[in-house]
């Protein structure tokens, strides 16, 4: 690694740091219903949309309405995405004249589920599929949507550990509709007028034709592109407005810009531990679990950067080496952007996918195979590193449950966290939500690598399904298996090198989607009810302590173990086998291209 890549990912870390606590203490305001300094400015918004859906602020609900509410709201948002998409031919803001014959059914599905679960896989060209139209009432509307639903779900469980002998855990209506106002809708402003100074483009202009200085006709796609940048990263969404997403110059145009869209996607779920310490009276443990954030963040930037530093050793055994890596001269630009080099590249790959963001400023499918692997294991701990707007607190407080469970076996005592005592129902519902997530993975995975497809028929293409990957050998099936892990822990990124827009593959992507999402979140909230209904237990001498190193070193043990156990043989198929073919003369990926080329 290289010194200024290093202050580049220190940077990086302290701006995330030093806006935890302020901002994660503005959360806890929120969500506990006391007054703000946004409330003189904006509570008329938050009263009046209460108003237009007939919420009544005060009444709260118990586990199974919360879940219903989620469940209407994600029909009626998947609803309204796919019948905007279909008719967009007849829907304003159209000005290149596309119509439905862009967005075939199985695509339409595909996007609207991939947005109304905060996934937003693109299988599909922004520039010349979407009207600005869908663009803005569609896919932004959604972002904001789908991401404070995540937040929604996430206060609701902290309350679970909060409450004692309660039946409900808050109101769904309530907490949407707080997250969009006072979090995600103010901040979205600030951050698309910082995108506008710093030369993301907004417009509602038609493409402009110019001719290169070759003579050559180019077309330059223009659009409102600011202000989805900002939800976009903020909410941890990730869709793109242009297929090259982040590394589009009129998306992503300079390294400021880059540091910025970095900083929106890491910046709420790192202020929830703190919201969550704030909720829970007790903000070492909010710490705590940023510490556990933060090992693994580091572990993963490590292991990316050294990597793609490092880069082909194929080059390197012809004698083009570097003195200061010993490894590539100048290490794996492949796939990546000149302006951004090889240290931003590899903080954003494991910036994006330790959230559940799809946003990319270079092309995993280019990473060297270890490279690569990080941004797929990052997915594959359940998106709990940092992870999603709301997402990632949810979902590492089920590893919480899990590691005092493993505690209180190891000591013979009935494990507690946060004076709850964590029994059968709340293990039986984290294992339940593991399970559902690598179920999705594993098997779609394995039955996209061998299923065949008749010559006349729906399925079409026809052939195998693995006919559409762009790499052979174990980058290849590296490229299905991302392709599952990405929809089913609901990033949305992807390795590059699989055409997805297929009915087999939008189908099935989509369903993994679903499952990620809503199989994770149905036994979470049913273990936020079962836990508000308990009586919280007094602290004794021997009440296992889960603020302090002791539990940070468990509960990242438990992340790790439980993804390497799951997903071992998988990765071991791919990206491990790929990295010893490399050290051995042999490639697969797309920079085997650049390096057979020079070696004949």
């Amino acid at each position: 690694m290289t010194s200024s890549g290093v202050v580049q990912i220190l940077l990086f870390f302290a701006l995330i740091l030093a806006c935890t606590k302020p901002l994660g203490a503005f959360m806890a305001r929120v969500f506990d219903g006391e007054r703000t300094f946004l409330h003189p400015v904006l509570r008329w918004l938050e009263v009046l949309t209460y108003k237009i859906i007939g919420v009544q602020e005060e009444v709260e609900q118990r586990w199974t309405q919360y879940t219903a509410a989620l469940i209407s709201f994600s029909i009626f948002g998947f609803l309204l995405v796919y019948f905007i998409q279909r008719a967009q031919g007849f829907l304003p803001f159209n000005p290149q004249g596309f119509n439905a014959g862009n967005v075939s059914p199985d695509l339409a599905f595909n996007t609207s589920t991939s947005f109304i679960t905060n996934t937003n896989w693109q299988a599909y060209s922004g520039e010349s599929t979407l009207s600005y139209f869908v663009q803005m009432a569609a896919l932004t509307v959604q972002n904001f949507a789908s991401a404070a639903a995540g937040i929604a779900v996430a206060i609701a469980l902290v309350r679970g550990f909060v409450r004692q002998e309660k039946k409900t855990i808050g109101n769904f209506w309530v907490d949407v509709t707080r997250a969009t106002v006072y979090v995600l809708l103010p901040m979205s402003i600030v951050a698309a007028l910082l995108f506008c100074s710093m030369g993301v483009i907004q417009n509602l202009h038609g493409y402009t034709s110019v001719v290169t200085v070759e003579g050559a006709k180019q077309v330059i796609a223009q659009g409102p592109v600011a202000s989805q940048e900002a939800i976009k990263q903020l909410g941890t969404n990730g869709g793109g407005f242009f297929n090259a997403n982040s590394s589009h110059p009129f998306e992503n145009p300079t390294p400021l810009s880059n540091l910025l869209q970095m900083f929106l996607i890491f910046v709420i779920p790192g202020a929830l531990t703190y919201t969550f310490g704030k909720m829970v009276k007790d903000t070492r443990q909010g710490w705590a679990i940023f510490a556990a954030f933060s090992v693994m963040f580091f572990a993963g930037v490590i292991v990316a950067y050294n990597s793609e530093q490092a880069g082909n050793p194929i080059l390197s055994h012809l004698g083009i080496e570097s003195a200061a890596t010993a490894g590539q001269a100048g290490g794996n630009m492949e796939g990546k952007e000149v302006r951004f080099g090889i240290a931003s590249s590899a903080l954003f790959a494991t910036v994006t996918t330790d959230a559940s963001c799809g946003a990319v400023n270079s092309m995993h499918d280019s990473f060297t195979p270890i490279g690569g692997l990080v941004p797929m294991f990052n997915i594959m701990t359940g998106e709990v590193i940092f992870g999603g707007t709301g997402a990632g607190l949810y979902g590492i407080l089920l590893y919480c449950i899990l590691a005092v469970f493993i505690a209180g076996l190891m000591v013979g005592r009935t494990p507690e966290y946060l004076g709850k005592k964590i029994e059968q129902k709340e293990v039986k519902m984290a294992m339940l939500a593991i399970i559902a997530t690598a179920f999705s993975i594993l098997v779609l995975s394995a039955i996209s690598t061998v299923i065949q497809f008749p010559a006349k028929g729906y399925w079409n293409p026809p052939g195998a399904a693995i006919a559409n990957i762009n790499n052979s050998g174990p980058h290849g099936f590296g490229e299905i298996l991302y392709a599952y892990v990405s929809g089913s822990g609901n990033n949305g990124s992807a390795f590059g090198g699989l055409n997805a827009n297929t009915p087999w593959f939008n189908l099935t992507i989509g369903l993994a989607m679903f499952m990620g999402r809503f199989l994770f979140l149905i036994p979470l909230l049913a273990a936020a009810g079962s836990l508000a209904a308990k009586r919280k237990v007094p602290t004794s001498t021997g009440t296992f302590p889960t603020h302090g190193p002791l539990f940070v070193g468990l509960l990242v043990g438990t992340v790790i173990i439980v993804g390497a156990l799951t997903f071992f043989p998988a990765i071991a198929l791919g990206p491990v086998v790929e990295h010893y073919l490399m050290n051995s003369g042999k490639l697969f990926s797309a920079i085997s291209t650049a390096a057979a080329g020079f070696l004949g």
